[in-house]
């Protein structure tokens, strides 16, 4: 008898064949696919009858560049989906990699699956991955004037410009940030009765 897992990881292996590498672990299944496989393999998770996975719950980006305390050593930047098929009740992880670091980009979903237009823009902001197809890629949290993406792990944590409004010219504007680094050293305590009554 085959538990719900193999039957997934079984019928994934038919309908994604050769160019998937598919894991399960603690009770999850996922999936790796090419770059370049990407988009046909996202629409034979939603069209193949044994696998229809109708609704995808979330995407976004990933950026590997310190990942594992930096003995990471393959590419940087990934986009990692979540699928879910109600008709068999599974849930599955897709992850593609960005081939070129430089310039992470692979292909919309958005042709597959509608919602992935926010979801994709969110990553493009974030991260800076581009999708390839995206009808409308702009920013979605960052304002338009905003210099890089915040999530990307070599991004300075006090950021590049800051705004503010300016009295005399009636306007806000932008300028290098201001704020002096600092290091906070954590008080100590060393009362041995701290706490107790």
């Amino acid at each position: 008898m085959t538990t719900k897992i193999e039957a997934l990881e079984l019928a994934l292996k038919n309908a994604l064949g050769e160019g998937a590498a598919i894991t399960v672990a603690l009770g999850e299944v996922t999936v790796v696919v090419k770059a370049s496989d990407y988009l046909a393999s996202m629409q034979k998770l939603r069209d193949d009858p044994a696998l229809r996975f109708q609704e995808l719950v979330d995407l976004c980006g990933v950026d590997y560049q310190s990942y594992g305390e930096g003995t990471w050593d393959g590419l940087r930047f990934a986009v990692v989906s979540h699928l879910l098929s109600i008709e068999h009740n599974w849930r599955v992880r897709v992850r593609v990699f960005c081939p070129d670091d430089d310039m992470p980009l692979v292909d919309s979903v958005t042709s597959v699956w509608r919602n992935a237009n926010w979801f994709e823009r969110e990553a493009f902001d974030l991260f800076g991955i581009l999708f390839e197809g995206h009808g409308d890629l702009r920013r979605i949290l960052t304002d338009y004037g905003f210099i890089g993406h915040p999530f990307r792990k070599d991004f300075p944590i006090s950021g590049y410009v800051e705004m503010r409004y300016d009295p005399e010219q009636k306007r806000v504007i932008y300028q290098p940030v201001t704020i002096e680094p600092r290091e906070n050293i954590p008080r100590v305590i060393r009362e041995e009765t701290y706490g107790m009554k």
